[in-house]
């Protein structure tokens, strides 16, 4: 007997999963238990070598405000942005019930090239969207200006070699979303050796 034997319903499931835009998620996010299973199926992911060059901050509740006063303050710092348009992005990280903060955290002395580990952190946000998913919660992977501020990654306490992956929102949605176009398969795919 096959270790693999076939699952249409998680095919059928994969060409319904759809991002939702964290303004339009409505509570409650996933609980703790919720929480650790989601990750739990984040981290079973390909990862060339073991390195495990990723990790994630979750935030739900009041510990969501921070991080928009920092992104707030780092505009400020590093863009020389007005006072008024950076209170705007104060809201930003309280969008969604709960927040993931995925940290791509590369071992950058280990022979393991680092472009394989930033895809592998890449696994695991998708598969974490795909678990909350699957768990009943709708998603969205975002990256923004945040996403690449020092004083931000300062903020969350980040070491020097570590990086903002993606903010990933996590809700539940009261409507259905609208699906968006997706890619023709010969504009993407090549089937056979590529010809000149």
């Amino acid at each position: 007997m096959s270790f693999n034997q076939p699952c249409s319903a998680t095919l059928e499931f994969l060409m319904r999963r759809r991002s939702v835009k964290p303004r339009d998620m409505v509570g409650p996010g996933p609980d703790r238990a919720e929480m650790e299973a989601i990750l739990k199926a984040a981290t079973r992911v390909p990862d060339h070598g073991k390195l495990t060059p990723w990790r994630f901050i979750v935030l739900s509740g009041d510990d969501r405000a921070p991080l928009g006063d920092l992104i707030a303050r780092a505009l400020v710092l590093e863009q020389e942005t007005s006072e008024t348009v950076a209170e705007k992005m104060k809201g930003y990280a309280t969008q969604g019930p709960t927040l993931v903060i995925a940290i791509s955290s590369p071992r950058d002395t280990h022979r393991i090239p680092l472009m394989e580990q930033d895809m592998s952190v890449g696994a695991a946000c998708q598969n974490l969207l795909v678990a909350a998913h699957a768990a009943g919660f709708v998603g969205s992977w975002l990256t923004g200006w945040g996403a690449y501020s020092r004083t931000v990654a300062d903020g969350l306490g980040l070491e020097p070699q570590e990086k903002i992956a993606g903010f990933i929102f996590l809700g539940r949605q009261d409507a259905m979303p609208e699906e968006r176009p997706r890619p023709d398969l010969d504009e993407v795919v090549t089937w056979g050796w590529p010809t000149a």
